[in-house]
This record gives C-alpha cells, structure tokens and sequence, in this order.
C-alpha cells in the first residue's frame, strides 16, 4: 500500500537524507520517496504504519501528515482551518513587524517625520530580521536558496546576506550612504520577491527563510507583502533624494 504525507522542516538535501534514513528504519516500511521542493513523501507500506509511528521515527525538526483528498462538500470549512492554522504560524511574524512599527512611531513623534519614520522602519527591519537569520547561519543558506534565485545560483550569497542586511540596517539607522543603502535595496529585495512570487504562484508549500530557520514561518502572502512595503518605502525615499 502506498501513502502520501506532508512533511515540514525540510530545508536541504541532508534534511532530505536524514528523513528517509529515518522512516526506512521503521517496520513495514518498503519505500520511501521525497519531493523536497513541495515537502511530500510518499510511502511504499507492507503494513499500515500509523502516523504517531512515523512521527516518533522522526527528529522533533520534522512534523509528518498525511496528505488526504479534498471533499468538495467540505472545502469551505478545510480551507477556514488552513488559513487560522497560517495566521497562528505566522503571529511571531507580525508581532515582529508590530514592535518595529511602534518602536519607528516613537522615535520620531515629536517632532513628526515621515522620511526619518520609514528610514528607522528600514534599518530596525534589517537589524532584527538579520538577527534571526544569524541564529542559525548554518541552515539558513540552504532554506533561502530554495527560492531566491541568486542564492541558488551562487551558494555563498545565502552565507552572506544576514550581513549584508546588518550592513543595510546600520546605515539605514545611521543615516550613512543611504542612496547606496536604497539602490541596494531595492536589487536584493527585488530579487528575493522575484523568488518569492514565483514560489506562490506555483503554489509549492516550503519553509519562508525570512526570519532564518529559528522560526518556522511558512511560504506565505504575507512574505511578499513585507517585501514589498520595504521596496515601496525604498523608491518614495529615492525620488525624494533626486526630487
């Protein structure tokens, strides 16, 4: 019998390896099969293994479900529940963007300024998200270039970019280079949302490597959201420069 899962947590091919290790090592386990792009398994079974079975097979890295057809008479209530399950998942996201918010409001209240509002919401952005990309630079590499196409074309660009985006936010905060700051900007994120549109579109369920692997956000909207306010600001703050 065979049987197709989900699996999260994957990030790159050793993920991969250590996975299938793992559910091969469990009885009746003939086959195992892993697509890492759209985080499915499919499992050649002699017996029926339970999921609590598999799951325990598994690093606590990993969270394995089985992958059931849709019932059309039950969509709209499937479809309620993958939405609040997303919306639970990507909280810590916006309590993120929330502080940076409130923290971008109170330093320029009085007096008020819009210019130095967006700066501070730039640099703050890149501080705190490069951060947690830090946390762990060592899977990180590997989960972003599963969607940014330069960081699958040259490996090392995903070991650089958490400082690049330190870099950035340093002279976001300290008012330093920041036409360079802006251009930069707008190349990185252009392409990172590049990735990112292509990502939704084909609608592959992966890991988001915006908050790095510390947090494990999922592939959503909201990525290409956040993206885009920073590319946004960053063009209104470069036709002010030359205006």
């Amino acid at each position: 019998m065979t049987h197709t899962y989900i699996i999260t947590g994957m990030t790159c091919n050793n993920c991969k390896a250590s996975v299938e290790m793992a559910l091969m090592a469990v009885g009746y386990i003939e086959k195992v099969s892993i697509d890492l792009e759209n985080s499915k398994a499919v499992i050649d079974m002699s017996s029926l293994v339970s999921i609590e079975t598999l799951q325990n097979a598994l690093s606590s890295k990993y969270a394995i479900s089985e992958l059931k057809e849709t019932n059309i008479f039950n969509s709209v209530p499937t479809e309620t529940k993958v939405e609040e399950s997303d919306l639970k998942q990507l909280f810590p996201l916006f309590l993120i963007f929330g502080y940076i918010i409130g923290a971008s409001i109170l330093l320029n209240r009085n007096p008020w300024s819009t210019e130095s509002f967006m700066l501070d919401f730039m640099g703050l952005f890149y501080i705190v998200f490069s951060f947690f990309k830090l946390l762990d630079l060592k899977g990180f590499p590997d989960s972003f270039r599963m969607y940014d196409p330069i960081a699958k074309s040259i490996p090392a660009y995903g070991w650089v970019y958490p400082f690049i985006e330190l870099a950035l936010g340093l002279l976001f905060l300290m008012r330093i280079e920041l036409t360079l700051a802006l251009i930069i900007t707008l190349v990185i994120l252009g392409v990172t949302t590049f990735g990112v549109t292509r990502t939704l579109l084909g609608k592959k369920s992966i890991q988001c490597a915006c908050l790095g692997t510390a947090l494990k956000l999922p592939m959503t909207k909201a990525t290409f959201i956040e993206n885009s306010i920073m590319i946004i600001m960053a063009i209104v703050m470069l036709l002010k420069t030359y205006n």
